[in-house]
């Protein structure tokens, strides 16, 4: 008697979550004519009929709705199999699935990335880069191993190891002769330029803007910290960058002056987040001292490091 495959189960489970061919084929990173096999052959397998095709959507049947509970716990159990097996194996070892959202990535991975093919050259890392919301989704049905993103977690379930807190600077044109040290309450006579919905540092700049009852521009948003510092180069306003990018996306745009905030000053906390029931705890604590070690070693940048617990 055939059986199900693991590959037919996983496809099948990210069409149930998604009921949509195209998002569920995105999701698992293929293509969408292999994802659709893949199901027709667990319909195959089992002789039976899982979902029902519209025009716009899919529909589970009810035998769908049974197999996708099922499939949920099989491979849930197959992947703490795994993970108790790698865990066993030592520290760091083989694949491990990174989510970072985008407004950490391309300052921290430059610095953490050589030191953990230094420290642990048998780890197989692969990144996701994705906002707050979708790699805690990815984590919590197991696609991600362990994400670093700004806490606390929107969902339950995910364990936070604090790495760093990095203040916020106001960039701003230089023609706004801005003194170098500011009190937030400077932020009242301007207008701050945010990034678009779904950004946690969005969420965390209009945070600090709340604080004073300054406002922020409503017509003028960006996808990414380059592009909103462009836009305050062209004089478009002014916004707030966390300490560990403002290097890098300063040296790109002309006629911008940085301004500190007086004490205590705005900030933001990164951490390091997994799923409470994975048996990879030990390694995960291993990573963020590494994180923190390369951090609290980079001179171009000034954070606080936080040990465990903090």
């Amino acid at each position: 008697m055939s059986r199900p495959t693991v590959a037919q189960l996983r496809a099948f489970l990210a069409l149930a979550e998604h009921l949509h061919f195209r998002d569920a084929a995105a999701a698992l990173r293929m293509s969408q004519p292999a994802l659709s096999g893949a199901v027709a052959a667990l319909e195959e397998t089992l002789n039976t009929r899982l979902v029902e095709r519209t025009t716009r959507r899919v529909l589970l049947t009810p035998a769908g709705e049974r197999v996708a509970r099922r499939a949920e716990r099989v491979l849930g159990e197959l992947d703490r199999l795994v993970e108790e097996v790698r865990a066993a194996g030592g520290p760091l070892v083989g694949p491990l699935r990174l989510g970072v959202i985008p407004t950490v990535a391309p300052y921290l991975l430059p610095v953490v990335l050589p030191r953990l093919a230094a420290e642990f050259p048998d780890l197989e890392l692969t990144v996701h880069e994705e906002q707050t919301d979708a790699i805690i989704a990815e984590l919590v049905a197991g696609r991600l191993d362990v994400v670093v993103f700004a806490p606390p977690s929107p969902v339950p379930g995910v364990t936070e190891l604090t790495l760093y807190d990095e203040d916020f600077v106001l960039v701003a044109p230089r023609s706004y002769e801005l003194p170098g040290v500011l009190p937030r309450t400077a932020l009242n006579d301007l207008d701050v330029i945010l990034l678009n919905e779904g950004h946690c540092l969005r969420d965390q700049a209009l945070d600090v803007c709340r604080q004073v009852g300054a406002r922020a521009a409503a017509a003028t948003y960006a996808t990414s910290l380059a592009t909103l510092v462009q836009l305050v180069s062209g004089g478009l306003g002014v916004t707030l960058v966390p300490e560990t990018a403002l290097p890098v996306e300063t040296r790109r745009a002309p006629g911008l002056e940085a301004h500190r905030f007086a004490a205590p000053a705005p900030y933001r906390r990164i951490g390091l987040g997994y799923r409470a029931s994975s048996p990879r705890a030990a390694e995960f604590e291993a990573l963020a001292a590494v994180v923190r070690s390369a951090v609290d070693g980079d001179s171009a940048t000034e954070v606080r490091v936080r040990g465990r617990g903090e």
